[in-house]
Parts: structure tokens; sequence; C-alpha cells
């Protein structure tokens, strides 16, 4: 059993182009008390973090127009977003995959389908702790 860790509050955007994967996403994080912005691809997330600032970006690597490994290097290489943690998703789980995430400046690689219990850990493990 995981320690209680206090996520209220916290802002997550998730960027995939799968409906299902945003909406499972929004359920996990919604319950543990975070605020959810959802965008459809990369485009849309660059659209979005400028109003909403993140604290933390979930980004799938497989979408059209602008792929997850671009939207994370666009993240990583704007001044004021650079320091937003970045988790890329993806349903693949080859070593290659894992470096170009690295190498873009994504902070973890998350394989789909993810669990609850794993989306949530890789909230707390990198969004500053808020005392309850």
């Amino acid at each position: 059993m995981t320690e209680a860790v206090n996520l209220n509050g916290v802002k997550v955007m998730v960027i995939d182009d799968s409906n299902t994967i945003r909406r499972s996403a929004e359920i996990f994080l919604v319950q543990a008390g975070c605020q959810v912005v959802l965008a459809e691809d990369g485009f849309d997330a660059l659209a979005k973090i400028a109003d909403h600032h993140p604290e933390i970006i979930f980004c799938d690597i497989m979408m059209p127009r602008l792929d997850g490994y671009q939207t994370c290097a666009l993240i990583k290489k704007n001044p004021r977003l650079g320091v937003t943690p970045v988790i890329m998703l993806s349903s693949k789980d080859g070593l290659f995959d894992r470096a170009r995430g690295r190498m873009v400046g994504s902070d973890e690689y998350l394989t789909k389908p993810f669990t609850k219990d794993s989306l949530l850990k890789a909230v707390a493990a990198h969004v500053p702790q808020r005392v309850s």
C-alpha cells in the first residue's frame, strides 16, 4: 500500500490523440484531486499551456501533426516552461523510444496502458509535495 500523497489542486495536462486515454487519465487524476487540462495533440497542447500553466505534463508519443517528441522538445526549449516535468506516454516500450524521450528532455516514460497507481506515482514523484 502506497502512502497517501496530497495531489489536491495539482494542475496536470494530458496530451493524447486517443479520447479513451485522455478520459481514463482524467478520471484517475480527478479522483486524486488534480485539476486536469486535456489536449488532443501537440498544437492543441501548446495553445493551452500558456493559459493553464500545468505543473506536470503527460504527453503521448504517437500523435498526428506534432508528435510527442516534437511537443516535448518545444516545451523544454521554452524558458518559462522548461522546468515543467514532461512524462512521455507510449505503447512502445523499447530502449530506443526511451532514449529518444530523454534526448528531447522528458523526465519519465510511462507505458500504456498505464494504471491509476503508476499515473499518480508519476505525478507525486515530479510535483513538489504539498503539506495537507
